[in-house]
Formats: structure tokens, C-alpha cells, sequence
């Protein structure tokens, strides 16, 4: 379900297109709905892996990303704040989620939870409705229209029309994966290029510790339900912390330096992970989730106020769609991945070890990448030479003859000719005698 929720997001980005972000939420909301609710009736696992994982997961896809897009429409000056409350939601159903399944798993079963969870999912399309429509946001060129021009300007030849329709056919393919999945963006952005490449690698090891940590505990000793606990505890603290990072990262200090703040808490985190693995006492694994819920806050809420930093909103849509698919890739195979460590090593707190070091990596990775890129900018600006106004002191249209302003006294055309730039720009000097002419005119 996680990586359908990522990868849906150029399937996304083309209903944002077309359709705009509240029907496209409303639309997720829907999925999502009925994908629990089919779930309640699926007979295998199979059918659950098609059920809750798919149809759900691309239904959340469609009603978060197209949420997150929305919020670069709505707010400018506070967005970071915004993109912080937005994120709490979050944060609130780590919490809840967990406490609120296993009651219902145990008073009513799971068929009927998922019947419940169905009937909460459908609110999304409630949520949708209340949207405020962002008018003239996206204005692209729809595929349809594309292929329309392509093959439009086609020869009768069979031999030429068969290639001009392979040629009409790339190009359409080309512009499609320019629009929606913004590889134009990605080759000529680097800013861009080295924050979707730095996240893609930190995802590996950022979801290692939520799916590993409750087995973890219970492997050494805690109980059941104190290790559900510590998902909930990490849940908690980031209802508050969010709202508290995105004030921070609002401020004036972290304009334009808000990647370098994003860095240090993926560094933050992924030396968290250390802690988890010297000991697996439940005070320290309290301890840990203290320290990860921190720094999991503050990843939480500039995950994607830096891409709107980084990316020009008009094209945040399809940007978000790359994004997100690439994370898709490492959420899916990172657990298996540790999942196969741990059957090789026999040992949970090897899993924390990778975890640590793909999070440290890629905040080493981002870090410097955009230090090295700003003061690349910074010298180009400096060796750039100043740019020359070449029409500054010169005129383009220069009378060959004085003309006299019309219905103007003597006085003002003779001053207007003798101090007018026209005269200079002719090629000649003041002569004494031509001054005494016009006083002598004027006088007359």
C-alpha cells in the first residue's frame, strides 16, 4: 500500500492536469473507500494484495499528493507552516491507528474493521468538496492534442508515413514524460536532480525503523503491547513537533537555507538509529523514540516544502510525480532488503546499523551537494560581467532637421534645439554664430 502511494503520483499529476486537486482528491477518496470495503470480503491474500494494497493505495496516492499540491496553490508567505499542520495529520494517525485496529480486531474482527475503515477513508471525498478551486493553475497542453498535432503534418508515402508516425509517436511519448514526470526538469534542475536523488537514497533506511522496531522489542523481552506503544509514542510527539518545525523553518534565518536544516535532521536521525542498536532495554527504546520523533518531525514537514523551493509551482505537480515514484522504488525493496539481512545475520539491531548508514549518507550527500552548488552560483555571479546598457546614451530615432514643436512660443523652441540631445547626436559643435542667430531670431 506505502509504495502504491508513491508511485501513483504521475497518474496523479495527469487528474491534477486535467481535472484539478479537489476532484482528484475526492476521486482518491472514493478508491480508498471502496478498496477497504472489498477488502472485507476478500477470501485471500491475493485478493487483499489487489483490495487493501492496491486500489487503497492508489486512492491515498491520489488524495494526499494532489493535498500536497493544493497547499503550494493556497499559501505563499507561510507555507512551510502550512505544509507543517498539513503533515500533523499524520502524525495523529500513527498514533490513533495502531491503538484504534487492535481494538476493533479484537471486539468486532477484521472484516468488519475493514468495513469501518472504509467508512472513515470515504470522508477524504468530504474533505475534497470543502476545497477551495484554484483557478488558472495548470495550463499544459493535454495528450490528446499532442498527438492530434503530430500526426497531423503526416505524408501519404507508406515508407515515409511509417516513419513520420514513429517519429509523431516518440515525440508524444517524449512530451508526455516531460509534462507529467517532469525528466525535463530533472536534467536541467540540479538543485532539483540532487534532492530527489539525496531523498530517494534516505528512504531506503528512513521506513527501516517503523516496520522493525515493535519486533525488535519484542524479541528482547517487552511485552506486546508496550512495543505497540512505541510507534504510538513516536506518533505523539510529532503532533507537536511539527507544527513547532514548521514555525521554525518559516523564519527569515532559514530562507533559501531550509535543504541545510532538512539535512541535519536526516543526520539526527540516523544517528538516532545507533541508539536503538547499542541497547534494547524499553527506557531506551523510549529514549530513541524521543530522539527519532524529533528529527522524524522536522523531515516531516520540509519533505516537501523544499521541493516547492527547489521546483517553480507550475511544474511542482508533475516534479512531485518523479518524486514520488522514485521513493516508491527503495519503500518497496528497503524492508526486504533488511528482512534478509536479519535472516542472514540473526540479529535485529543490524538492521538500524543500515539504517543509519543510508541516512547519514544521503544528508552528507544533500548537504554538500547544494553547498558545492551555491558557491558554484555565487562565483559565476561574481565573474559575470556587468551588462552593458547599450542603449544608454544613444538614440535610435535622430531627426535629420529640426522640427518646431507646434503651437509652442519662439522661446521654448529655441530652448527646447539648443539644449535637446537631438542636436548633439547630429555631429557638430555649438558655433558662436549660430547662437547669436537664434537670439537674434528670437528677439525679432
Amino acid at each position: 500500500m506505502t509504495a502504491v502511494l508513491h508511485a501513483g503520483g504521475p497518474l496523479c499529476s495527469i487528474l491534477v492536469d486535467r481535472f484539478g486537486c479537489r476532484v482528484t482528491v475526492m476521486v482518491g477518496g472514493l478508491l480508498s473507500g471502496v478498496g477497504m470495503v472489498a477488502s472485507a470480503f476478500s477470501n485471500s491474500l491475493s485478493e487483499l494484495y489487489l483490495t487493501a494494497g492496491f486500489i487503497t493505495g492508489l486512492g491515498s496516492s491520489f488524495s494526499f499528493q494532489a493535498g500536497v499540491t493544493v497547499l503550494g496553490y493556497y499559501f505563499i508567505q507561510r507555507r512551510a507552516l502550512a505544509n507543517a499542520l498539513a503533515s500533523t495529520g499524520i502524525s495523529i494517525g500513527m498514533t490513533l491507528w495502531p491503538l484504534i485496529s487492535q481494538n476493533l480486531l479484537d471486539e468486532m474482527g477484521w472484516r468488519n474493521t475493514f468495513l469501518i475503515f472504509g467508512g472513515v477513508l470515504l470522508n477524504c471525498c468530504v474533505c475534497g468538496a470543502v476545497m477551495r478551486p484554484v483557478p488558472g493553475k495548470l495550463s499544459a497542453l493535454s495528450l490528446k492534442s499532442c498527438s492530434e498535432q503530430s500526426a497531423g503534418g503526416m505524408p501519404n508515402g507508406n515508407t515515409s508515413h511509417h516513419k513520420e508516425q514513429c517519429q509523431s509517436r516518440f515525440t508524444v511519448c517524449s512530451q508526455t514524460l516531460k509534462k507529467y514526470l517532469a525528466f525535463d526538469v530533472f536534467c536541467k534542475n540540479k538543485g532539483y536532480q540532487i534532492y530527489t536523488l539525496g531523498v530517494t537514497w534516505m528512504v531506503m533506511g528512513f521506513v527501516l525503523p517503523l516496520v522493525y522496531l515493535v519486533p525488535y522489542a519484542i524479541l528482547n523481552g517487552v511485552e506486546e503491547q508496550k512495543a505497540a506503544l512505541l510507534i504510538s509514542i513516536i506518533g505523539f510527539i510529532n503532533i507537536f513537533m511539527r507544527p513547532i518545525a514548521g514555525l521554525l523553518s518559516g523564519l527569515s534565518v532559514f530562507t533559501g537555507r531550509r535543504i541545510y536544516l532538512f539535512s541535519s535532521a536526516v543526520m539526527l536521525n540516523g544517528l538516532s538509529n545507533l541508539i536503538c542498536a547499542v541497547s534494547a532495554e524499553y527506557r531506551i527504546l523510549v529514549l530513541y523514540c524521543s530522539v527519532y520523533s524529533v528529527s522524524m518531525s522536522v523531515i516531516g514537514a520540509l519533505l516537501f516544502q523544499v521541493l516547492m523551493d527547489v521546483v517553480e509551482m507550475d511544474r511542482f505537480s508533475s516534479a512531485l510525480g518523479l518524486f514520488t515514484i522514485l521513493e516508491s522504488i527503495t519503500i518497496l525493496i528497503g524492508p526486504p532488503l533488511a528482512g534478509l539481512l536479519v535472516d542472514v545475520t540473526g540479529h535485529f539491531s543490524y538492521v538500524f546499523y543500515a539504517s543509519s548508514f543510508f541516512m547519514v549518507t544521503a544528508s552528507l550527500f544533500m548537504g554538500l551537494s547544494f553547498c558545492m552548488l551555491e558557491a558554484k552560483n555565487k562565483r559565476k555571479e561574481v565573474n559575470k560581467p556587468l551588462s552593458e546598457d547599450l542603449s544608454k546614451g544613444k538614440y535610435t530615432e535622430v531627426p535629420t532637421e529640426f522640427v518646431p514643436v507646434k503651437n509652442s512660443p519662439p522661446e521654448v523652441i529655441a530652448t527646447l534645439y539648443t539644449f535637446s540631445p537631438f542636436r548633439y547626436a547630429q555631429g557638430f559643435a555649438p558655433k558662436r554664430q549660430h547662437w547669436m542667430g537664434v537670439f537674434m531670431r528670437t528677439l525679432a
